[in-house]
């Protein structure tokens, strides 16, 4: 073969070589990985409650999609653009409980090439939000869908109708209102000594849920679900109380911004509003029950300052959609003239940490103050309560017990029985006092 033959052979194997080569490079790992950058749906959670019902999509990347509601019956349509249809999508009906308030059923197909349709029938009409959330915490990046009802629940009404079963109970007469805001008059009874000055309202905050867990402790217990057990049994016992009654920002395992907690304990008036937690260190040996109020300056340690960056951080995690401007958490948040309220937080804070001290280590013998988001009601002493660390093992132990939660209830209970004691609510337009 002469030279001039050999050289386009040499240079056909070469094409072949590089040919070969670049197909290498198409179907390896590496190259499956640069070239496949569409979104995968790892996971669906669905959380439903009376005030809304959240479904939050978590996935590998952003998400394009797309939205519209119909009517006649009400549905609220999703396209997911350049994902795959997958067993977790397959598996979407099965999210939806029966007894959701708010959904009756989500389904979810191939509507076209690269896109999924998503499609939720509801039970009544709704008011939707659709947003993004980028990744934090354990999560990824997560599509939510809010569905909030029409007309939602109204705190203020359903704890009028417990008043007057309540003070019916006692022997009292309630006059009925025409509206909301205006007075309840409670009469004496027959022996004519008053039962009540007039019935305190608190609202428990049980920290985290939903999206949010919480700390997680290495037993693998939740904070949320602590937190939630401990405010029901404390509700328990003020609802007992003749001249008490409690209200739960969250009454199961959903998500509330911390700045609905606060707008929820206003628009009861509420007397108190206590926010329980379990603490989490990096340290499993750290230990002991602590009690915060607010700071209108700096953190009263860094411990407190840490604490109160994390709790504030509950949000991120949780999900709350930006895009929604509230004028009412403005003025909420941003309210500095709070020093009698910070003042009464302390007193309030001093007698729940007395008592704490009687069933548990306290981790400091005195009230921290911090920047708490949750804490910042203008007008309400407002207290957050670390019961114990959910991270410690033997702390973890105790907080998942029945007994222990029901000490840690009495204990809060007490305090606040001697907060009053010693600082008696004022009188509140909707509540006249007795002659």
């Amino acid at each position: 073969m002469s030279e001039r033959t050999r050289q386009p052979l040499a240079g056909r194997r070469d094409l072949i070589k590089f040919a070969g080569a670049s197909l290498l490079l198409l179907v390896s790992p590496v190259g499956r990985a640069a070239v496949d950058r569409s979104p995968g749906i790892l996971a669906v959670r669905v959380w439903p409650a009376a005030d809304y019902t959240r479904v939050a999509i978590e996935c590998s990347a952003p998400l394009k999609y797309s939205h519209f509601m119909i009517k006649d019956p009400e549905r609220l349509v999703v396209d997911l653009e350049g994902i795959e249809f997958n067993r977790v999508l397959e598996g979407l009906a099965g999210k939806i409980s029966p007894d959701d308030p708010n959904i009756k059923l989500l389904r979810a197909g191939r509507f076209k090439p690269g896109v999924v349709r998503l499609v939720m029938e509801l039970k009544n009409e709704v008011k939707p939000q659709v947003f993004v959330l980028p990744p934090a915490g354990e999560y990824g990046h997560r599509l939510v869908l809010d569905v909030y009802p029409l007309e939602p629940p109204d705190a203020l009404l359903q704890l009028l109708e417990r008043n007057d079963t309540l003070l019916g109970n006692m022997g009292l007469q309630v006059e009925k209102m025409p509206q909301p805001n205006s007075a309840i008059k409670a009469e004496r009874p027959r022996s004519g000594k008053p039962v009540v000055d007039r019935l305190v309202t608190i609202t428990l905050d049980p920290g985290h849920g939903g999206e949010d867990p919480g700390a997680v402790g290495s037993g693998g217990s939740y904070e949320k679900n602590v937190t939630l057990a401990v405010a029901r049994r404390l509700k328990a016992k003020i609802d007992a109380e003749p001249n008490m009654r409690a209200v739960l920002t969250r009454d199961t395992d959903f998500f509330v911004p911390l700045h609905m907690r606060v707008q929820k304990a206003r628009r009861i008036q509420s007397d108190l509003f206590v926010s329980i937690h379990a603490d989490a260190f990096t340290r499993p040996d750290a230990n002991g029950s602590s009690v915060f109020a607010l700071s209108e300056s700096g953190a009263s340690s860094s411990a407190a300052r840490y604490l109160a960056q994390k709790e504030n951080a509950s949000d991120l995690i949780g999900g709350v959609n930006i895009d929604v401007k509230d004028p009412m958490l403005a003025r909420t948040l941003l309210d500095l003239s709070q020093t009698a309220t910070i003042s009464d937080s302390l007193k309030l804070g001093k007698a729940v940490l007395g008592e704490l001290g009687g069933i548990n280590r306290l981790h400091k013998a005195s009230v921290e103050q911090a920047g708490f988001a949750v804490l910042k009601a203008p007008d309400i002493p407002s207290i957050l309560i670390e019961t114990a660390f959910i991270s410690n093992p033997e702390e973890e132990r105790r907080l998942n017990d029945d007994v222990y939660q029901d000490k840690m209830a009495e204990a809060i209970i007490s305090g606040i029985r001697k907060y009053f004691s010693a600082n008696p609510p004022l009188a509140k337009s909707r509540l006249a006092r007795l002659d």
